[in-house]
């Protein structure tokens, strides 16, 4: 009786020395039915733009309420937040636009057309003042000076560009993802200086940096992250993430890199150094957050997704069909750190 009581307690202790640190606290609804990509926060006013079908929709952090809507924008993927022009620029996948507005009005300021197609993920650099358009069907960056609003150039990309950052120097990534390829370009010359591959990641989706240790956090579709040395492409870790994952962000004050899985979970991983990572835990979220982005002020994260339907049968016109959504279930989930 001792022995099975001693083996209880060494369990349970076991068990108990593990707590987790992130949990999902809330969950905002917003309005609307269709589909969803990428959210900007606005660290500066604390309001979330959501990128939601045709629409943006954009949530007062403090109050949780949705303040503005920002219409006309069809097929919206992306947003770039440019806090020192008081701009947000929004990509607008179906009609090859980006829709420029006040960042505190939200008043259109103006829509610029591009030759590229399909705009996808969009990148504000302050170093430059530019933004950095990535379009998915034509394989190619659209660059606009931020200031005039004014295309200057489109970059060949010679495969389908997905997520991207600045190292805020001079320099800007983004992943390629049906070449599983990261490449950088010149902020300046707005020319590709490297292509690094990142094999054995595939389909590399969502990107984040670490300013710091200049670290590229990669996550790509065979659930793994990918860990590459942003001064010369070296890969430094391999690790494992959750499935359909599509979004990435770095929290530069805890180290921690936050892997938005579409399955419904949060891989977190830890840096100890710039050398050093592991996988601290999963977070338990929701099916279909796949995206994410962080609060640098709050340190909340925030993912977007709704209730699902059955899936229909294949058909030959829709041989891989997706299930609907339930009508008035679309929300924003807030992941934050439990206190200790």
């Amino acid at each position: 009786m001792k022995k099975i009581l001693l083996s209880f307690i060494i369990i349970a202790s076991i068990s108990n020395s593990y707590s987790q640190t992130y949990k999902l606290s809330k969950k905002i609804s917003t309005s609307g039915n269709d589909g969803w990509d990428y959210l900007a926060v606005d660290n500066v006013a604390q309001h979330l733009f959501v990128s939601h079908g045709n629409r943006v929709n954009v949530i007062d952090l403090k109050s949780d309420k949705t303040i503005a809507t920002i219409p006309d924008t069809k097929g919206v993927h992306g947003i770039a937040v440019a806090n020192d022009l008081n701009k947000a620029f929004i990509s607008n996948g179906k009609d090859n636009s980006i829709t420029i507005v006040n960042l505190k009005t939200f008043e259109l300021l103006e829509k610029v057309k591009i030759a590229g197609v399909k705009p996808d993920a969009i990148l504000y650099d302050q170093f430059s003042q530019k933004v950095f358009v990535y379009n998915a069907e034509s394989n190619d960056a659209t660059v606009i000076d931020a200031k005039t609003n004014k295309v200057l150039k489109t970059i060949p990309l010679g495969g389908k560009p997905e997520f991207s950052v600045t190292n805020t120097k001079g320099l800007i990534y983004v992943n390629i993802e049906d070449k599983n390829e990261i490449k950088t370009i010149n902020a300046s010359t707005l020319k590709v200086t490297n292509t690094w591959s990142i094999a054995p990641g595939d389909e590399p989706s969502g990107l984040a940096i670490d300013l710091v240790t200049n670290r590229l956090f990669s996550v790509c579709s065979n659930n793994l992250m990918i860990v590459v040395n942003a001064t010369n492409g070296k890969i430094i870790k391999t690790l494992p993430i959750g499935n359909g994952c599509d979004g990435v962000a770095f929290d530069a004050k805890k180290n921690l890199i936050f892997s938005s899985n579409g399955e419904g979970t949060i891989t977190v991983v830890k840096e100890s150094n710039a050398n050093t990572f592991s996988v601290l835990e999963t977070v338990k979220t929701q099916k279909g957050a796949r995206t994410i982005a962080l609060n640098k002020t709050t340190n909340q994260l925030y993912l977007s997704t709704a209730d699902f339907g059955a899936k229909p049968e294949p058909t030959t016109e829709n041989p891989k069909p997706r299930a609907g959504i339930v009508p008035n279930s679309f929300v924003v989930l807030v992941v934050e750190p439990i206190s200790k």
